[in-house]
């Protein structure tokens, strides 16, 4: 058979001769933006790859999570490829991302100027114009592991060494060579869309639609405080000589991950304990409010701070904004008819500012507690009064957003954003984003407490993330501190329970190929026995094991 059938995201169907590749194929069908890739049977594919069965294909744009990905993967690429076509000498880490853009840091002998980011701004606007192909490489491993040894990058050729694969995908533009654990699109000119911002001291922004923006590009915002939590974290993991996940498996091998851990833990508590030292030495601030995105680690930095306190001598009162929710009666819900917990708007903020107002008059008040099961509030046997010496540690989504308790003033509160900013990288071009972080320990935990399949996890995750886009990452500059939760070993630790999870995915799920994308991640880490992990560490609010409830 010398014809196969493909049929299109919309239903159309087209006859292509066996093994036309899916770019030619892709040129048939419209999409609002350009297309970047595919995917087929659940896997991304590149559009290098040849069609050699009738079937679906769905072509991805910018528009789509898996398109996006892509994308922003090529975006990588041009640039590292313009700084080196226009300033040979400097080098291009991608140590981090923003929300909505991509931080390189340029390294250099001297500061760069706002000239020469014109200059590779200029570059980038040529290569993409000129629509260069992105080659996509197939060696083997032992290959790829003496072409970087002989560029005398060993974190990249140990990388390749420690995923034990007999292939690594690469990919090439001109002379650059290079891999971003993603898929790469077809040519640079599908790359339209983008701005860069110079952040002084060698950092530039790199903007881009996210997928919630349909392809139009977002305004930049600079969220300082994050780069200075990742800033501060790397520089204490370049202290520890443990930058790249590499070293981080060498001090597996060597039988020293424990010390190690330690260390992370011991660097974690002094974070939160420099926070509530500052609090408990400014008499002004009778509230602090926590918050941060879902599985941020909320409620154990909400616990240590609490225990800081007291040793600091001051009476903390904590109270959960989770349990001031609406009855699931009176609670909004989203476009398909689920309840939205992500909105403001599904806490009773009347009944908050009332028991709230009646602690400030002197009153005692008995908190509520959301029962989860039947969707009601319930009045707990926690009755509360504050004293001379009390501080108030509100916790939850929304507790830097000032339409949460307006009656409050911000004068006497210190606002806190927690998130895990994990400053690990794989290597000087790939981070470990905090989105993928935030979903795998929300798939252990949420398994182990609550019984959720990962499949659903995941498909609920999306949902998430859109809810946090539009009422979380707002408010992040509204912040006094920012308190990064991650610890860089909590990867290899979490694989021990998640692989296999993500392994029970069939491959017939419409959630099949981000289970694999976080498998093929986790390759390289090295796993950690959770006999070395603290009972009160925050993993173990994900893990198990105590956390000292």
């Amino acid at each position: 058979m010398n014809e196969i059938e493909i049929i299109y995201n919309d239903g159309s169907k087209k006859k292509f001769p066996k093994y036309t590749t899916y770019y030619e194929i892709s040129k048939s069908f419209n999409m609002p933006h350009k297309i970047v890739g595919a995917m087929v049977n659940n896997k991304i594919i590149s559009l290098y790859d040849k069609a050699e069965t009738s079937g679906k294909v769905e072509f991805l744009d910018i528009t789509s999570t898996n398109g996006n990905r892509i994308y922003t993967a090529g975006l990588k690429m041009i640039f590292e490829y313009a700084v080196k076509r226009v300033l040979p000498d400097v080098k291009v880490e991608f140590s981090y991302s923003l929300p909505k853009s991509i931080i390189a840091e340029l390294v250099y002998n001297r500061d760069l100027n706002d000239d020469d980011i014109s200059v590779v701004l200029e570059s980038m606007s040529n290569i993409i114009k000129s629509n260069k192909m992105i080659e996509k490489l197939i060696v083997k491993n032992a290959d790829g592991i003496a072409y970087y040894e002989e560029l005398g990058n060993n974190v990249k050729a140990d990388n390749i060494r420690n995923i034990v694969d007999s292939t690594v995908v690469l990919y090439r533009l001109d002379d650059l060579i290079n891999y971003y654990y993603s898929e790469m699109p077809y040519s640079t000119g599908v790359i339209d869309t983008y701005s860069i911002h110079y952040l002084g001291k060698n950092l530039v922004a790199i903007n881009y639609p996210t997928v919630s923006d349909q392809g139009n590009l977002p305004e930049y915002i600079d969220y300082q405080g994050v780069i200075d939590s990742y800033v501060k974290g790397k520089k204490w993991l370049e202290i520890m000589k443990v930058p790249y996940i590499n070293d981080v498996n060498a001090e597996i091998c060597k039988g020293k991950i424990a010390n190690f851990i330690k260390s992370c833990e011991l660097n974690f508590n002094l974070e939160i304990n420099e926070a509530a030292k500052y609090i408990s030495h400014n008499s002004n601030i009778k509230c602090v409010m926590i918050a941060g995105p879902s599985t941020s680690g909320k409620t154990t930095v909400t616990k240590r701070i609490a225990n800081y306190f007291e040793i600091y001598g001051l009476d903390p009162i904590t109270i959960s904004v989770d349990d001031y929710f609406h009855d699931n009666d009176k609670k909004p819900r989203g476009e398909n008819g689920d309840y939205d917990f992500e909105c403001l708007e599904a806490i009773d903020l009347e009944y908050l500012a009332r028991d709230v107002v009646k602690l400030f008059n002197g009153e005692e008040v008995f908190l509520p507690r959301f029962n989860f099961i039947n969707g009601r509030k319930e009045l707990s046997s926690k009755k509360i009064k504050l004293k001379e010496n009390s501080i108030i540690i509100f916790e939850g989504l929304h507790a830097i957003n000032d339409r949460l308790l307006p009656m409050i003033p911000n004068s006497i509160k210190y606002k806190i954003y927690v998130s895990p900013y994990i400053p690990l990288c794989l290597d000087e071009h790939n981070y470990i984003s905090c989105g993928d972080l935030r979903l795998i320990r929300r798939i252990v935990r949420d398994f182990r407490t609550r019984g959720f399949n990962p499949e659903g996890v995941i498909k609920h995750n999306i949902k998430v993330k859109a809810g946090e886009n539009k009422h979380v990452i707002p408010f992040i500059n509204q912040a006094d501190k920012i308190i990064n939760t991650s610890l860089a070993y909590e990867v290899g630790a979490l694989k021990v329970y998640v692989e296999p999870l993500l392994f029970s995915i069939p491959s017939d799920s419409d959630h099949y190929n981000e289970a694999r994308r976080l498998l093929s991640f986790m390759k390289q880490f090295f796993t950690i026995s959770s006999e070395y992990i603290p009972n009160d560490s925050i993993l173990r609010e994900f893990i198990g094991g105590d956390n000292n409830d």
